[in-house]
């Protein structure tokens, strides 16, 4: 079955103190979104991927996915009002059976094997949404105070959230609702069930300068 990576890359970057786009920023000499990019294509060359990026960095999408010489392979589009939005922009462009795999284009650490665990479990479930369980305490604020909470019982979850198309493309023709804070929920508004798998610690979202310097070290003990 056809596989399409909806590479959600719409973020402005305000919480990384920076003009450009986090997703843009160079990481060991490439942009982050090259990493995430690159990943999917080791995972199975026969990607094709949708870029859903700000309207004013079309261009930089561009520009990069040529220096890449895969721009045979992707269609871009802008980014909406919110992660909801932009997930409907991009999926508008997805016109066959596929396995869709809707990936924050931050978490550029992605692997290739969590990729096609996705893929097979997606196929077999219809789903597989990557979390991994809390290392942390965990407490739950209340109207007169705190209190703790079973953290055995939480999972962070992580992307790509993956789905069979038939499950994920009319989950996205609902209305928008302020409790759609990524595509799991808006699978089970559907009254859908959504399938966990277990994801990977090092798959971490970009999002804070301290998250930079993270990704830099994980990549030097890659290589």
């Amino acid at each position: 079955m056809k596989k399409i990576a909806l590479i959600t890359a719409g973020g402005k970057g305000n919480r990384m103190g920076t003009e450009i786009p986090k997703q843009f920023l160079l990481l060991n000499h490439k942009p982050v979104l090259w990493h995430t990019l690159t990943a999917f294509l080791k995972a199975d060359q026969h990607f094709t991927f949708i870029l859903v990026v700000p309207a004013d960095f079309i261009d930089s999408a561009t520009e990069l996915i040529n220096e890449m010489k895969i721009a045979d392979k992707v269609t871009i589009t802008s980014g909406g009002e919110t992660r909801f939005h932009s997930v409907k922009n991009g999926l508008d462009h997805v016109k066959e059976p596929s396995i869709v795999f809707v990936h924050d284009a931050v978490r550029c650490l992605i692997q290739p094997d969590l990729i096609n665990r996705c893929f097979e479990q997606a196929i077999q479930k219809g789903s597989a949404i990557p979390a991994v369980a809390s290392t942390d305490s965990v407490r739950i604020e209340m109207e007169d105070g705190n209190m703790p909470f079973d953290r055995s019982k939480l999972r962070l979850v992580q992307t790509p959230q993956t789905f069979k198309s038939d499950l994920i493309l009319p989950a996205f023709q609902q209305v928008y609702q302020d409790s759609f804070t990524d595509e799991a929920t808006v699978v089970e508004a559907m009254g859908n069930v959504v399938h966990l798998i277990e994801g990977d610690y090092q798959n971490i979202k970009i999002t804070r300068p301290m998250d930079m310097f993270i990704a830099q070290k994980i990549l030097e003990e890659r290589n």
